[in-house]
């Protein structure tokens, strides 16, 4: 599948924010920021359909944009100019192969991200790995919905999780990931799974890796709540901080409480847990 890369000057991080959970609600699957410059990653075949409107919602911002087309072919080139290796706290690092290996004693992930989304530079990679080393998720089983690179599924068999399926909609995610997961070494304690939230019914999970956005989240919550076995743990991220009363009252509806939130970059994490 090829992407589009939807560049948007912008210097006012406020402005970035807010062009960020507007551009949400089209099919854009991945945002970031740096040097001044919104980038948001949609595929292709979707970018016609919404097209019009995203161009109506830019020039009501006052702010151009410049569509930049990014094949299969060239996305790994992009990728090893532009991905750093991401340190979390001195306790995990997520490096693609052509960065050094990490120090002993720190927790590694190996990802080559393709064509998929989820190498932890992001702010919310970063919030939800963090999020991962501090849940307790040894011995638990847990799905990694909306899972790109496997990045979050393969943290969590690192954590020590007993198993972990890793859910994505998009062809080439759920092979890159399958890739991923075969090179940490994880194949036994993971899943991949191509499809959408249709894929857990019936399946039982003691957490719920959730870095998707925030009409997706909401729409899927009452799937999440029906997997998520009583006391279990929904970790979300891929919102801003006007998107959170939005998910936690769609978390509520579905008896779920929200414990904690966390902060990084504009974007926001809540994890919420199911009654007992």
């Amino acid at each position: 599948m090829d992407y589009i890369a939807l560049n948007v000057p912008c210097t006012d991080e406020e402005l970035a924010g807010i062009l960020t959970a507007e551009l949400a609600d089209f099919p854009f699957e991945s945002f970031e920021t740096g040097d001044g410059v919104l980038k948001a990653y949609i595929p292709q075949e979707r970018l016609a359909d919404c097209k019009e409107q995203v161009d109506g919602l830019l020039a009501r911002y006052g702010v151009g944009g410049r569509y930049i087309s990014i094949e299969t072919q060239n996305w790994n080139a992009l990728w090893e100019s532009n991905f750093p290796a991401v340190d979390v706290e001195g306790r995990l690092r997520i490096r693609a192969p052509f960065h050094e290996a990490a120090p002993a004693g720190e927790t590694e992930v190996v990802v080559m991200p393709k064509m998929s989304f989820g190498t932890g530079h992001h702010a919310t990679t970063w919030l939800m790995s963090r999020a991962v080393l501090d849940l307790g998720v040894a011995g638990r089983t847990g799905l990694d919905m909306g899972s790109g690179t496997g990045v979050l599924a393969i943290v969590a068999a690192k954590c020590g999780a007993a198993h972990v399926d890793a859910v994505d909609i998009d062809d080439w995610a759920d092979e890159n990931c399958r890739e991923n997961v075969a090179a940490n070494g994880v194949s036994e304690r993971i899943t991949p799974m191509l499809g959408d939230v249709r894929r857990i019914a019936g399946r039982s999970y003691d957490f719920i890796l959730a870095n998707i956005n925030r009409n997706i989240l909401v729409a899927d919550m009452p799937a999440y709540a029906a997997a998520l076995l009583p006391g279990g743990d929904l970790v979300m991220s891929g919102f801003l901080e006007q998107d959170v009363p939005a998910v936690t009252e769609a978390a509520s509806k579905q008896g779920m409480t929200a414990v904690a939130a966390a902060e990084r970059d504009g974007w926001m994490l809540v994890h919420v847990k199911k009654e007992s």
